[in-house]
């Protein structure tokens, strides 16, 4: 059974920086999609970041140029670097995977809080 376990988040001051990290127990290398999602209090759950097989990354509108997501096989990781983070920045952050096969399998982490004061 695979799982994603995310961590690197916490409270932080508007303007400050955070990584969060996502390791996949197995198989990371046959997953095509991989991705950031975050979800705040009352809202839908949102695209941040995503990465897929035959495209680079790519971001939400509203943190374009402020994250990168990255991914590391080796480490079995995914990476979601933060900077110049917002109040509007808060939510809850999940790492998501999907692997395609003969049946699509979607993959998701338990959700670590990324909270940004003024």
């Amino acid at each position: 059974q695979v799982q994603l376990v995310e961590s690197g988040g916490g409270l932080v001051q508007a303007g400050g920086s955070l990584r969060l990290s996502c390791v996949v127990s197995e198989g990371i290398d046959s997953m095509n999609i991989m991705g950031w999602y975050r979800q705040a209090p009352g809202k839908e759950r949102e695209l941040v970041a995503i990465f897929t097989d035959d495209r680079g990354p790519r971001y939400a509108d509203s943190v374009r140029a402020r994250f990168t997501i990255s991914r590391d096989n080796t480490k079995k990781t995914m990476y979601l670097q933060m900077t110049s983070l917002r109040p509007e920045d808060t939510a809850a952050y999940y790492c998501y995977a999907q692997h395609y096969g003969e049946r699509t399998i979607h993959y998701w982490g338990q959700g670590t809080q990324v909270t940004v004061s003024t």
